[in-house]
C-alpha cells in the first residue's frame, strides 16, 4: 500500500499494487493500481484494512479489483466488519457497559492481522496465530478471545458466509492444537470476619465522605457495589423504607427490592440534603456516579484487608452461624439465583418480609442503632 501524491502536490490518495494476470496472459501478470480512497477522508488504519482485504482477495485467487464492483449483499463481510455486526446485535442484551468495550478492544486489538479478511478465508492458521503468543502468557484473556472469534464465526455461517467447520472451536478441534491450560484457581473475595464488621463500620462512620457513606449502605443492604453506587432516587420508596433496583442493574436480570433498615434509611437522609441529581451517590463529575474503585480506595486507606464484595460473605456467614433463618432467606438477601431451575419455577415470592427482618438484625449487628440513635449526630459535613 502506497500515498500517492498528485505533482503539484493537492491531492493525496491511497493505492494498492499488484500484480494480476488475466486469462491467457504470460508471465507473473501486469502492475495493477487499486485506489483506496483519499488520504484527506480515509484514515491510514482503514487504508490499511483495505489493502489487507485485497490481499485477501489476491490470495484467493480473485481480482482485488473486479471483487470491489461486487454488489455490497453478494459480497463476503470481512471478520472485522462481522465482529462489529455481532457486537451490534448483541450488545442490547449486555446489562454491563463494559462487555461491549471488551469484545470491540479483544476483537479490535489481537485480531487485526485478520480484520481484512472475508470470513470465508479464515482458517485455523489464521486463529492459532491470534491465540498462541497469548495461551500461556494471558490465558484467561485468550481464552475469552478464543470464545468470541468462535462467536463471530459462527455467527457467519449462520448468515451464509461460511460452509466450512469453525476454526475457533475448541472441543475436538484446538484442544489437539493447543496445550490444556491448568484450571482456573480463582481465590475467594477478601472479607472481614463478620465479628470485626461492628468495629469497622465504627471507624468507617467518623470519615463521612460520600464515598465513606456509599460503602457503609452497600454493607448494610448486602448489596453489590454496582448496584449501590448506580443507586437513582426514583429507586427509592424512603417512606415504606424499600430500594428497587431494577432488572437492567442487576447481575441476574431480575428485579431486586431491597429492604431499608434504619440507619441505610439515615444515609438516603444524608446525601438528600445536597441532592442535585437523580445520583443518590454522585461522583466527581457531574451526573456521573462514584467511580469503580471509590469504594475499594475507602478500604486502603483505611487499610483493611477485605473487598467490596468480601462483605457479602460476611453477612453470609453471620446469617448462616448466629441467625435461625432459612438458608433460601439469606441467599435472597444476596440476590442470588435458585440453581434449581424447577424450584426456581415455582417460587413466586422474593419473601421480603422475611428479609426485612433479617436485614434489621444484620443492622443491629453492625452497630446501627434503633430509634434516634448517635449515627444521625454524624452526618457528612458538605464542602
Amino acid at each position: 500500500m502506497d500515498l500517492a501524491i498528485s505533482p503539484d502536490g493537492s491531492r493525496r490518495r491511497w493505492v494498492y499494487l499488484y500484480r494480476w494476470r488475466e486469462p491467457g496472459e504470460s508471465g507473473a501478470g501486469k502492475l495493477r493500481e487499486m485506489g483506496l480512497g483519499s488520504a484527506s477522508s480515509i484514515s491510514l488504519a482503514k487504508a490499511r484494512e483495505l489493502a489487507t482485504a485485497a490481499r485477501a482477495h489476491l490470495a484467493a485467487g480473485r481480482n482485488p479489483l473486479a471483487m470491489r464492483n461486487v454488489e455490497p449483499e453478494k459480497r463476503v463481510p470481512t471478520s472485522g466488519e462481522m465482529a462489529d455486526e455481532v457486537i451490534a446485535s448483541l450488545e442490547s442484551g449486555w446489562r454491563n457497559p463494559k462487555h461491549r468495550e471488551q469484545w470491540r478492544m479483544t476483537l479490535a486489538r489481537y485480531c487485526e492481522p485478520i480484520c481484512g479478511v472475508p470470513v470465508d478465508q479464515i482458517a485455523t492458521d489464521h486463529v492459532l496465530a491470534i491465540l498462541k503468543p497469548l495461551w500461556t502468557k494471558v490465558p484467561e484473556t485468550a481464552s475469552r478471545l478464543r470464545g468470541r472469534i468462535e462467536k463471530v464465526l459462527d455467527a457467519a455461517r449462520a448468515k451464509g458466509h461460511r460452509t466450512a467447520e469453525n476454526p475457533a472451536r475448541w472441543r475436538g478441534h484446538l484442544d489437539h492444537l493447543l496445550p490444556k491450560r491448568p484450571k482456573l484457581t480463582r481465590g475467594h473475595h477478601k472479607a472481614l470476619p463478620y465479628q470485626e464488621v461492628p468495629a469497622f463500620l465504627a471507624r468507617l462512620r467518623e470519615s463521612g465522605s460520600d464515598s465513606a457513606l456509599c460503602l457503609e449502605f452497600t454493607i448494610l443492604t448486602a448489596a453489590r457495589s454496582g448496584e449501590a453506587m448506580g443507586a437513582l432516587w426514583s429507586e427509592v420508596d424512603l417512606e415504606r423504607g424499600v430500594w428497587t433496583v431494577p432488572k437492567e442493574r442487576m447481575k441476574a436480570g431480575r428485579e431486586h427490592r431491597v429492604p431499608l433498615a434504619l440507619r441505610p434509611r439515615q444515609i438516603l437522609a444524608i446525601m438528600a440534603e445536597t441532592r442535585e441529581s437523580d445520583l443518590v451517590f454522585p461522583g466527581a463529575w457531574r451526573g456521573r456516579p462514584l467511580s469503580t474503585m471509590a469504594l475499594e480506595m475507602v478500604l486502603r486507606r483505611m487499610t483493611v484487608e477485605a473487598t467490596v464484595h468480601g462483605f457479602r460473605s460476611a453477612f453470609r456467614d453471620w446469617a448462616a452461624e448466629q441467625t435461625s433463618v432459612p438458608r433460601e432467606v439469606a441467599e435472597a438477601a444476596l440476590a442470588h439465583t435458585l440453581k434449581d431451575k424447577v424450584e426456581a419455577a415455582y417460587r413466586r415470592t422474593d419473601l421480603f418480609s422475611k428479609r426485612r427482618v433479617l436485614m434489621e438484625q444484620w443492622a443491629h449487628h453492625c452497630g446501627a442503632l434503633d430509634g434516634e440513635g448517635k449515627h444521625d449526630a454524624q452526618a457528612k459535613s458538605k464542602a
